[in-house]
């Protein structure tokens, strides 16, 4: 019997469609799913007259793979990717490919990457990003961990992927260990904080300027048109028109409480981790904990009034001003997300090519943009570049923005309604050119109460001195040390 391609254990809807693109690309699939009538179901319903071979166990699916066996898992993140490596190896030899394709925590992919070579195979964690449609259509695909693997799935992940106008692939090879892993939880991230920008944007036209779904739609199209052009304008512009059988608008029925499933969060915290200040993320993720304390809100809505001004000025140009602001908080949002992947891969020793990842993400996933393709050619530019904020392109364009930007944000904070993702990235902008911030002051008071220690201005950078505020301290200081 001929032997297949390459074989993918978990037929929920991401499985399915990923192996129905793969097998409409011209290669043949195993399947195998845990709850073994699935995989009856899908041979004889979507899958039905195509290439596949539907198994009932780990040892006829291995058996039925040409070497080496390329096993691709899209399974639930966590303790159930242990155990199917587990059930795997047995059945495996020296030079197989084993592949977790699912949203798993890059430290658990550094650790099981060395576990897999320990025992003489091939290890991949890859992100895929794209949805339900973007698997069956072309998802963008974000491999990495063992290099000597990436030759033999090559040809079949940039078969299956989204490809960019020029038809480039939108996947590419990321970087040893957990990189891959990494990049997708970055992606995350930055999903977070565009989904959070869009709907304070929402907000404030909806609450501060009253303006109807319709008007907000048609707003939307426009903005879709220009250089906001991306999926999640796009959704938005059609979410906002879409009426129910009974023409309700649907925007309207749904409970304002979010969900997340962590990806977010991991961002954030492997930010804190590496010292980098990714603030617009963070404030993402913690709009959407407060969403999540409904009721409690809707309590305080009750008692707690603030100190709020009507809209008064030109409703048409503050909407222009509201585009200019979320394509500037946009902007650094990405600056900060390739700071924390730079900051990684100096710690973990990864290459990252960062103009290739922003191709990746060019098309096929949730964050895919027309503007990805200004960072790619910055990176292009200037593989070296520190921050995007520093790039020429990117720097005329927060430049024409600002004024719109801190009308925005200062139009918010009088109408009393939150933009916490928008006003961070501000913050951040302010900050980051600041030549001289207040942590002269801070470090200050940590001398003071702790004897931290602090660096001069007028001596030079690596020597630290304490100060005897009191009198009563003494000379003796604490250990000093750098984030």
């Amino acid at each position: 019997m001929a032997q297949m391609d390459i074989g993918l254990i978990g037929l929920a809807v991401m499985g399915e469609n990923l192996v129905l693109n793969m097998e409409s690309k011209g290669f043949s699939v195993a399947v195998y799913n845990r709850t073994v009538t699935k995989v009856d179901d899908f041979i004889n319903g979507r899958g039905k007259g195509k290439n596949f071979k539907g198994c009932h166990s780990i040892q006829e699916f291995c058996a039925s793979l040409k070497r080496p066996r390329k096993v691709m898992m899209l399974v639930k993140a966590g303790q159930a990717v242990d155990d199917f490596i587990e059930q795997l190896l047995p059945h495996l030899e020296p030079g197989d490919i084993v592949i977790d394709g699912g949203n798993s925590h890059f430290p658990d992919t550094i650790r099981r990457a060395k576990y897999v070579e320990s025992k003489g195979l091939l290890y991949i964690g890859t992100g895929v990003s794209g949805g339900e449609e973007g698997a069956l259509l072309g998802p963008s695909i974000m491999p990495g961990g063992s290099p000597a693997a990436w030759p033999h799935v090559k040809p079949i992940f940039q078969s299956i992927s989204a490809k960019t106008s020029d038809g480039s692939p939108c996947c590419d090879w990321v970087g040893e260990g957990g990189a891959g892993h990494f990049v997708k939880m970055v992606h995350n991230g930055i999903e977070y904080g565009d989904m959070q920008m869009i709907c304070e944007t929402y907000q404030l036209m909806k609450q501060g300027l009253g303006m109807t779904n319709t008007e907000m739609h048609e707003v939307f199209a426009e903005w879709n048109r220009g250089e906001l052009d991306s999926y999640l304008i796009e959704i938005t512009r059609d979410i906002l028109g879409y009426k129910d059988e009974d023409g309700n608008e649907v925007v309207d029925l749904i409970l304002d409480r979010a969900g997340q499933k962590g990806t977010g969060k991991w961002t954030v915290v492997a930010a804190l981790d590496t010292g980098q200040p990714l603030t617009l993320i963070g404030e993402a993720v913690f709009a959407r904990c407060l969403s999540a304390v409904k009721d409690e809100r809707v309590e305080a809505a009750k008692h707690i009034k603030g100190q709020v001004m009507p809209f008064s000025g030109d409703q048409k140009a503050f909407v222009d001003d509201l585009r200019h602001a979320l394509y500037a908080s946009k902007i650094v949002s990405y600056a900060q997300g390739y700071q924390l992947m730079r900051a990684a891969a100096a710690e973990y020793g990864w290459n990252l090519n960062y103009g290739g990842i922003a191709l990746m993400w060019r098309g096929g996933c949730i964050i895919r943009s027309a503007f990805l393709g200004k960072i790619k050619e910055a990176f292009d530019k200037n593989p070296k570049l520190v921050n995007l904020l520093l790039d020429p392109f990117f720097l005329d364009a927060v430049a024409k923005a600002q004024p719109s930007w801190r009308r925005v944000v200062s139009t918010a904070v009088n109408m009393g309604l939150p933009a916490p993702a928008i006003s961070s990235a501000l913050a951040y902008f302010d900050g980051y050119r600041c030549e001289r911030l207040p942590a002269n002051l801070l470090q200050a008071q940590r001398d003071y109460f702790g004897a931290h220690t602090y660096e001069r201005v007028d001596k030079p950078r690596g020597e630290f001195f304490h100060t005897n505020w009191t009198g009563r301290g003494g000379s003796t200081s604490a250990s000093t040390y750098v984030v």
